[in-house]
This record gives structure tokens, C-alpha cells and sequence, in this order.
């Protein structure tokens, strides 16, 4: 099965893994045909494990390949990976800023981005949706990495880092599904709006693995801004949301534990 894996075009690669963190974040949103609400301390347990699983994936498999490569190639090892880290971090920054949404558990009138007359189920949607693309990126720049042979990146890396952004989709599926339905919004429409919250992975992930592949002096680069873009998100929106009323001490263990699944698995399996 993984010969056949490794046989096919990096950029199918890429799309295959990123269905699958789409498939993960439609299992998280099917919850809402078991439940109607769950509890806040539940859910901000759950959005910090997320959390900790990209701050891992981050620096693991993004961050210190970008750095190691740099060094080997004889260049400066810390350059490319601060320069597009920051340039990862403005991205999502600019897209928060010409996107209009909304954060979880945000009043209405809250909404960043233009103003618009966008129902709040919109804008909930669109804000999970923006930052979902970073993690699309980062698969399908890992997968390129490991096209062009650079050392350190592997196809199991980069489906450990898959396999590790789905895990957290999970949770990010439920926290967009049943509060939707706990608005009074049927099942089935909940659930969509939350399995649809992913589909611009799958393509990110494309697009990601198209342009390191024929862009290949960008690659630590591309690595680190992968990295810049899912820390801004962490800091901007899972952190904060998991810390909101009660229950910070669990989320701040989910983050904990979700840092030392991904360590885990990208050490062992990567």
C-alpha cells in the first residue's frame, strides 16, 4: 500500500492526504447527530488539544526541516525560517482582513473583516474555513518537500503530519457543527456547515505541494511559512477561544496532550 503511495504524483499525494484530514473533520461534525450541545469545559479541552497538536506539527515537521535543510545547503540555518514564518503569519493576517468572519462564541456584532449582512452561521463558517487553508499548505509543502528528497522529509512525515492535522480537525468539525445545531439549525445542515469547513484543504494541499515542487530554492521557505500561518491561528483563535469562561486548566492540558500525541507521532512515525 505504500509503494503504491509513493508511486503516484506528489500533487495526488498531497489531494489524497488532504481528503483525509476532510474526511476526519467530517467525523468531528457528525457529533451533532448524538448531540445537541456539549459542554464548554469539554469543548475548550478539545479545542486545546488542537491547539497542541499544531504548535507540535509546527516546529516538528515544518520548522526544524526548513532549518535543518538550510544548514546542510551551507546558508544561514535561522533566515528562511524567520522570514517566512513572519511572511506565514501576515498572510493569515491579510486574509482575516479582507474575509469577513467570526470567532466561535463571538456576539454577531463582534465580526472581523468588511462589513457585510452575512448571517452569523456564514461568518462562523467562513472563519473556520480561512483557517483551514494554512493547514492545507502545510501538507501539501510537506509532501514536496519529500518529492525533491530534502533531508529530514519523508512520505511518512508528511503523512504523519496528515494524519496529525486530522486528528485536530476533529474536534474543530464539533465546536462549528453543534453549536449550530444548539442555534437551532436542523442536523443535517449543522453537519454540512461543519464538513464543509474543510474542503479548501484537500485543494491548499494541492496547491502547496504544486508550488514547492517547481519552486524548489523556496522550500524552507514555503516550510516555515507553513509553520508562520498555523501558529497565527493557534495564538488568534484556538487559544483564546479555549481559554473563554471556564475550564482553562483542562484546555491548557488538551494543548498539552495534543503537543505530545503529534511529538509522538512525528518522531516515531516520521
Amino acid at each position: 500500500m505504500m509503494e503504491w503511495f509513493t508511486g503516484l504524483p506528489v500533487v495526488v499525494q498531497a489531494l489524497l492526504a488532504g481528503m483525509m484530514t476532510w474526511g476526519l473533520t467530517a467525523l468531528g461534525a457528525a457529533l451533532v447527530f448524538v448531540f445537541t450541545t456539549i459542554e464548554k469545559r469539554v469543548m475548550n479541552m478539545m479545542l486545546g488539544f488542537a491547539a497542541g497538536v499544531m504548535i507540535a506539527a509546527s516546529f516538528w515537521s515544518l520548522l526544524a526541516p526548513a532549518i535543518e535543510f538550510t544548514e546542510k545547503d551551507g546558508g544561514i540555518a535561522w533566515l528562511p525560517a524567520a522570514i517566512g514564518f513572519f511572511a506565514g503569519g501576515f498572510f493569515v493576517r491579510l486574509l482575516d482582513f479582507v474575509t469577513p468572519h467570526l470567532h466561535l462564541s463571538a456576539p454577531l456584532e463582534t465580526a472581523e473583516g468588511p462589513s457585510t449582512g452575512l448571517k452569523k452561521t456564514t461568518l462562523l463558517f467562513l472563519a473556520i474555513t480561512l483557517h483551514n487553508i494554512p493547514e492545507g499548505l502545510a501538507i501539501g509543502v510537506a509532501f514536496g518537500a519529500a518529492a525533491l528528497n530534502m533531508d529530514g522529509a519523508t512520505v511518512a512525515g508528511a503523512l504523519t503530519l496528515a494524519l496529525g492535522i486530522g486528528i485536530q480537525n476533529m474536534p474543530e468539525g464539533a465546536a462549528l457543527s453543534i453549536p449550530l445545531r444548539g442555534e437551532g439549525m436542523s442536523r443535517r445542515r449543522a453537519f454540512n456547515y461543519g464538513q464543509l469547513s474543510a474542503i479548501v484543504e484537500p485543494i491548499a494541499a494541492m496547491v502547496g505541494a504544486a508550488a514547492v515542487f517547481f519552486i524548489q530554492p523556496l522550500l524552507p521557505y514555503a516550510l516555515a511559512f507553513a509553520a508562520g500561518a498555523m501558529i497565527f491561528v493557534v495564538v488568534e483563535e484556538l487559544i483564546p477561544e479555549s481559554q473563554a469562561e471556564n475550564g482553562s486548566d483542562l484546555a491548557t492540558l488538551g494543548l498539552m496532550v495534543g503537543f505530545t500525541v503529534m511529538m509522538i507521532l512525528d518522531v516515531a512515525l516520521g
